[in-house]
């Protein structure tokens, strides 16, 4: 649908092309309106209408219905098919109806006569009267309710989402003040993207979820992986400090694609670190402060390497440069050249990972290691306090069975 697409749902066809006007005019009266393009109402112009009254109690002293006068004033004017004329391999229907210029005069339905039962023929001005008057091109249902859609596009350079909040904020008070029984309603793109948005919502929360119980398989513990994901919810801050850097808007589909596949993505450094750390304790028997030094300066290599990689291989997806594969292999000449549909495309998702990796080796190399130091002071607070009381009162208690006489 249209970046702006509004529907108002009623039963009274009038009240409905009433509403859209004033929606309209109330649209371009405000400033938002030099944002939009194409501001229009799916409810199509009046158009003129023949109708036809038949008095039914003549019509039935001739013994006439109103569907034989229907069926003579239709043949008369749309035609119907007598026969087909058929030349070689080609065919083609005979219509017989009035001449185009009896049918544009309507006095001639005067003269048009209906053919009862018995072949009497009965002038149609004899038993009808007919007047021009004027009705819908066609009437729009969705879910059983009329409805009427009004859109519009964005133009250039403006932002769709940004645009359709103003317009949202512009409606407010004229949608507080609809008649009982209408409602409006803001579909089009913005619906897709609200579907889209809780889509993707629900799927970070399954492949954060998959990756705890993941790494709690593999740590045997709950502290770790609870660093582990702090570290990938953080990420999150980076893609939208990359964002605003690029000035690039939070694209709901590929922004959201992005900033899913970084949290499969920034879990590996850490794993790498975290588990080192754990290796250099019950290996080396190092103390706190020197597995997470050791851990750190080793790790540091691998864990920038592996995101410089990752962070040039989604650069030429982020700037959109573009080359000719076929005329690459083929005739040597890759006709490299920058943007494109696809790079307005892909570009969101390029800087998302991009940014949010960046972001996250900072925290692989810094918060991972501070967070395990304050995890290990945590369990030694409670260990000094809690464990010692616990021990001196199973101490006590074995003493004063020791001393208790045998026989009470």
């Amino acid at each position: 649908g249209a970046p702006v697409n509004i529907e108002i749902a009623g039963e009274d066809s009038r009240i409905l092309q009433r509403i859209s006007d004033d929606l309209i005019h109330t649209l371009e009266s405000a400033p938002v309106y030099a944002k939009l393009d194409g501001l229009r109402s799916n409810l199509d112009a009046a158009r003129p209408e023949l109708t036809i009254q038949v008095d039914r109690e003549r019509a039935a002293l001739y013994g006439l219905t109103t569907t034989d006068v229907g069926s003579t004033v239709r043949s008369a004017i749309n035609g119907f098919e007598a026969s087909k004329f058929r030349d070689g391999e080609d065919e083609y229907d005979i219509v017989v109806r009035l001449s185009k210029k009896d049918r544009a005069d309507l006095n001639t339905l005067g003269d048009l006569t209906i053919v009862d039962d018995v072949g009497q023929q009965i002038p149609l001005s004899s038993i009808a009267t007919w007047h021009v008057g004027s009705s819908y091109a066609g009437i729009n249902r969705l879910d059983l309710e009329r409805v009427v859609q009004v859109s519009a596009d964005v133009r250039a350079p403006h932002n769709a989402n940004a645009t359709f909040l103003e317009v949202q904020e512009t409606l407010g008070d004229f949608v507080g003040q609809l008649p009982p029984g209408y409602t409006v309603r803001y579909t089009g793109e913005s619906e897709d993207q609200a579907e889209a948005s809780e889509f993707l919502s629900r799927a970070f929360a399954t492949a954060v979820v998959l990756i705890f119980f993941i790494l709690i398989s593999q740590f045997n513990s709950v502290t770790k992986p609870f660093i582990i994901l702090t570290s990938v919810i953080l990420s999150t801050v980076g893609v939208l400090v990359g964002l605003m850097v690029f000035r690039m808007p939070f694209g709901v589909i590929m922004t959201g694609i992005g900033v899913i596949s970084l949290a499969g993505i920034v879990v590996n450094n850490s794993i790498v670190l975290i588990d080192y750390i754990q290796v250099l304790r019950d290996r080396d028997g190092l103390g706190r402060m020197e597995s997470l030094l050791l851990a750190g300066r080793t790790r540091f290599r691998p864990v920038v390497l592996t995101a410089i990689t990752t962070v040039l291989g989604l650069v030429p997806l982020a700037i959109g440069l573009n080359f000719d594969f076929i005329g690459l292999y083929a005739r040597l000449q890759p006709e490299l050249f920058w943007g494109g549909e696809q790079a307005a495309w892909w570009g969101p998702m390029a800087i998302a990972v991009i940014a949010g990796l960046t972001f996250a080796t900072f925290l692989t190399l810094v918060l991972v290691p501070v967070m395990v130091s304050l995890l290990d002071s945590t369990a030694d607070f409670f260990r000094r306090y809690y464990g010692r009381e616990k021990t001196a009162e199973d101490g006590d208690a074995r003493d004063a069975g020791a001393r208790q006489p045998v026989g009470a």
